[in-house]
């Protein structure tokens, strides 16, 4: 049980601190800045083979990750700028499990999904580095308990999503030997 936990969450739970340091909030963004490269540099000798292979069994592909990553980060982009313009807006959720099960995230070359990461991570970046404090205590609200979420809190949990599934590829790669 324990192995499969740590198959799961490779780099444990996401853990918001209580009180978010502008150090925490650069820490973040520096993961945030480079994923694309880390992740592009991780992958892009893996062969077909490779990429369909599940990161523990059970699991996702890598190629379904890589492109899970790129849609999770797409919604966390749609949340920023909700919570930015919004007055604590109440956000959709996305079926993550169904989305990844899609002809896309099972089959399409994961260079459409680190392009888009590159890009995306670009123009988040961009926009975090120059966020006010007070734009951090923005906020939306996460139909899963209602609970809510500021923006210095979402990049945290991006920042950890990204370094989760990096370490899901990562741990099957030096498993295996790649």
């Amino acid at each position: 049980m324990e192995e499969l936990y740590k198959l799961k969450y490779p780099i444990g739970r996401f853990e918001c601190p209580e009180n978010i340091t502008n150090e925490d909030l650069s820490k973040w963004i520096e993961v945030l800045e480079t994923l694309p490269k880390r992740l592009s540099a991780l992958v892009d000798n893996f062969s077909e083979t490779q990429l369909d292979t599940p990161y523990r069994e059970g699991g996702w592909t890598v190629r379904q990750v890589v492109h899970h990553m790129a849609d999770s980060h797409h919604h966390s982009y749609t949340r920023f700028k909700w919570a930015l313009t919004e007055n604590r807006p109440l956000i959709k959720v996305y079926q993550e499990k169904e989305w990844s099960n899609l002809i896309d995230a099972r089959t399409a070359p994961i260079a459409l999904s680190l392009s888009y990461l590159t890009a995306l991570h670009a123009k988040l970046v961009y926009l975090l580095k120059r966020l006010t404090p007070e734009d951090m205590d923005n906020s939306y609200i996460h139909p899963d308990g209602n609970v809510n979420v500021s923006v210095a809190e979402n990049i945290g949990k991006y920042a950890w999503h990204s370094n989760h599934h990096f370490a899901h590829i990562k741990s099957l790669a030096d498993r295996m030997g790649w």
